[in-house]
């Protein structure tokens, strides 16, 4: 057995000459860097990769989060996959949790690979995030991707099965765990990426409007949903478009550009609904450049409205009058639905859904004077919303819509006056 005087010079001398070793080699990259441009290193650090690539006995598969310009499958099927095979070897997780959702969505973090097996073939997935060093306006500051790393020899499994089994899988987990997505304009323009579960409480069944016309709207919703065949057959995209428009009462939104329109088209998915709030102040033709009509007729019914299916397109405006009439015609707009002031039906409905009622003994006055005046069904429900005693609520509806017509009364006798001194002043000077 060697003394320890014995080890401990044969570790002096390795240890020395590892140092030796590590020395040279510094020498050696930093003459590299000094003397062979960048550009020249990257060539031959290309060459060597792929080199050592044909020697070696793995393939790494590319999946890329973008497909052009719009969200590739493979990758989002990917990413749902994923969900169901992290395992306790995966060292670092990404965890979320949405309002309402009932668990913790657990994804992989960049840099952590993922460990499956198919048919006894085994692969490796991992997560790659790049910095995108020079990003335009419409970029996302990071690029991701995955890969997916396997023997050469199931490259075939992996494209003909594998890859399919996690495109049906990931189906599947999305249609059980389905919840309703709200999408809203990032500053990096990538649409898809900022979401949140959609949970408004308000359905048709809550809806105060007028009955005939829900009917109509659900009837033309009802039918379009289930022509998929016919709008293949007469060779039309499967869309529709309705324009919502009454009076004032929401706040003014626009969009910047016509590449905007186009974005926001390619990044959502089919069954999908669009909504382009205030049309008629997005669209300001005398006085933009970068949003024009033909960009948006282009939008609605151009070759890249045929990028998906099942796509329902709202526009509202408070001025349906102030809109180009190409805008107007079916195919682009093609149920026009008015948002009126509240009437009594509508009244009725917004009785029994916020106090449980159907009747009432001032129902005969508040019904008359909503005829008289024009309010909307939102001042109405808010009037109701004061108190949940019927007497007390409805008392308060009367109260408000008796001075709303004494408001309308004044207005239109000072009209009445100024008109009336208009013409004498007229008179006057002839």
């Amino acid at each position: 057995m060697p003394s320890a005087a014995a080890v401990l010079s044969a570790y002096t001398a390795f240890a020395a000459s590892a140092m030796l070793i590590r020395t040279a080699l510094n020498e050696v990259r930093n003459m590299i860097n000094h003397f062979i441009p960048q550009r020249l290193q990257e060539k031959i650090i290309s060459k060597l990769e792929g080199l050592l690539g044909n020697l070696s006995p793995q393939m790494t598969l590319i999946i890329d989060e973008q497909s052009g310009l719009a969200i590739d499958q493979v990758y989002k099927a990917s990413e749902i996959y994923l969900t169901t095979r992290v395992t306790p070897a995966v060292q670092r997780l990404k965890v979320s949790k949405a309002p309402r959702d009932k668990n913790f969505s657990v994804t992989i973090n960049k840099g952590e690979k993922v460990v499956d097996t198919f048919k006894g073939v085994e692969v490796i997935w991992e997560m790659v995030c790049v910095e995108n060093k020079r990003p335009k306006y419409d970029d996302a500051s990071e690029h991701r991707l995955f890969e997916l790393t396997f023997n050469k020899k199931d490259m075939d499994l992996v494209l003909t099965s594998y890859l399919p089994y996690v495109m049906e899988k990931s189906k599947a987990i999305k249609e059980e765990n389905y919840v309703a997505k709200l999408f809203g304009d990032r500053s990096d323009g990538l649409y898809y990426s900022n979401s949140i579960n959609f949970e408004h409480p308000s359905t048709f069944d809550t809806l105060a409007m007028d009955p005939i016309l829900k009917k109509e709207l659900i009837d033309d919703l009802d039918r379009f949903v289930k022509r998929k065949d016919y709008y293949k057959r007469v060779g039309k995209a499967w869309k529709r478009g309705y324009l919502l428009y009454g009076p004032p009462g929401t706040e003014l939104q626009s969009l910047r550009k016509n590449s905007d329109l186009r974005r926001l088209l390619i990044s959502t998915e089919n069954r999908s609904i669009l909504v382009i709030e205030d049309i008629d102040c997005s669209v300001g033709l005398q006085n933009r450049r970068a949003l024009t009509l033909s960009g948006l007729l282009n939008f609605i019914d151009g070759l890249w409205s045929s990028c998906g299916d099942e796509r329902i397109i709202v526009f509202t405006t408070n001025h349906k009058d102030k809109l180009d009439p190409a805008l107007l015609r079916p195919g682009r707009m093609d149920m026009h639905i008015h948002m009126s002031y509240c009437t009594p039906p509508a009244f009725k409905f917004l009785a029994s859904s916020y106090l449980g009622i159907d009747t009432h003994g001032t129902f005969g006055d508040i019904e008359k004077l909503i005829s008289e005046v024009e309010v909307t069904p939102a001042e109405i429900a808010e009037e109701l919303m004061k108190s949940e005693e019927a007497d007390v609520s409805l008392g308060g509806v009367l109260k408000f819509l008796r001075a709303k017509k004494m408001e309308r009364t004044e207005v239109k006798g000072f009209q009445n006056r100024y008109l009336l001194r208009q013409s004498d002043f007229g008179c006057a000077a002839a």
